[in-house]
C-alpha cells in the first residue's frame, strides 16, 4: 500500500445484504471503493455482534484491493493474529479496548499489517502523541460505535482539525467513521481527513444485481470531498 492523502472512499459491508457479502464487496470496488471496511464487534466492546476472522477469510477473495478490518472488540490482542492471516491488510483496534495499546500496535504490525487506532468520541488525542510513530491510521469515531445508521457527531469536526495539525507530515491516515455521507464529508475533508468510511451512504438504493447506484453515491460522496478540499 503506497501511502498518500488522496480522498478514499471505504464502504462499510455493515450496511450490505447479509446473505451476499462477497458480491457486494465486488459490487462497491466495481463502482468505485477504495477500500472495503469490515466492522467486527463483540456485543461486549459495543453493544452488537456481527464478524469475526472466519467471514474476513471468506471474503478476502472478493476483495481486490484494502481489507480495512475495524476491531471493536476487548479484549483484543489474542485475536490479531487471526485477523492478520485472514486477510485484513490494515487492522485498527480502540485505544479504549485496553491498558496495553503500545503493544497491540505492535502485535498489529508484527503480524504484518498496517496499525489503526481507533478513537470514540468521548476520547480526546492526548495519548497519541506517544503513539505516533507506531500508528499507520487513526480513525476518528463520528457516531458511538456499536450500530450503523446513527447521527454525524458535529463536535468531532474539532478533534480531526487537531489531530491533523498533530500529525503534520508523518504517514497517517485520518479516517472517519460514522455518519458519513455528501452532507458530511466536506467537512471531515476540510478538516483534515482523507479515508471516509460510509455505509448506508453508500449502500443505498443499490443491490448486487443493481450497483449503479453504490456507484452514483461513492462519486457524489468522493466529489462533495474533494471540492471541499479545493475550495481550501
Amino acid at each position: 500500500m503506497t501511502f498518500d492523502r488522496s480522498i478514499k472512499i471505504a464502504p462499510s459491508i455493515l450496511a450490505a445484504d447479509f446473505a451476499a457479502f462477497g458480491a457486494e464487496c465486488e459490487a462497491v470496488e466495481g463502482q468505485g471503493a477504495d477500500w472495503v471496511h469490515v466492522d467486527v464487534m463483540d456485543g461486549h466492546f459495543v453493544p452488537n455482534i456481527t464478524f469475526g476472522p472466519q467471514m474476513c477469510r471468506a471474503l478476502r477473495p472478493h476483495i481486490r484491493g484494502t481489507m480495512d478490518v475495524h476491531l471493536m472488540i476487548a479484549p483484543v490482542d489474542a485475536y490479531i493474529d487471526a485477523f492478520a492471516t485472514a486477510g485484513a491488510d490494515i487492522i485498527t483496534t480502540h485505544l479504549e479496548a485496553g491498558p496495553h495499546v503500545h503493544r497491540t500496535l505492535q502485535a498489529v504490525r508484527a503480524a504484518g499489517c498496517k496499525a489503526g487506532l481507533a478513537l470514540n468520541p468521548g476520547t480526546g488525542i492526548d495519548a497519541l502523541g506517544h503513539l505516533l510513530d507506531d500508528v499507520d491510521l487513526v480513525c476518528v469515531m463520528t457516531v458511538n460505535p456499536g450500530f450503523g445508521g446513527q447521527r454525524f457527531i458535529q463536535s468531532q469536526l474539532a478533534k480531526i482539525q487537531a489531530l491533523r495539525a498533530m500529525i503534520g507530515d508523518r504517514p497517517i491516515h485520518i479516517e472517519v467513521d460514522g455518519g458519513v455521507d455528501a452532507v458530511t464529508a466536506p467537512l471531515v475533508a476540510r478538516a483534515g481527513a482523507d479515508v471516509l468510511v460510509a455505509g448506508s451512504a453508500v449502500f443505498k438504493g443499490g443491490s448486487v444485481a443493481d450497483p449503479t447506484p453504490y456507484g452514483t453515491n461513492i462519486r457524489a460522496i468522493r466529489a462533495a470531498a474533494e471540492g471541499a478540499r479545493t475550495a481550501t
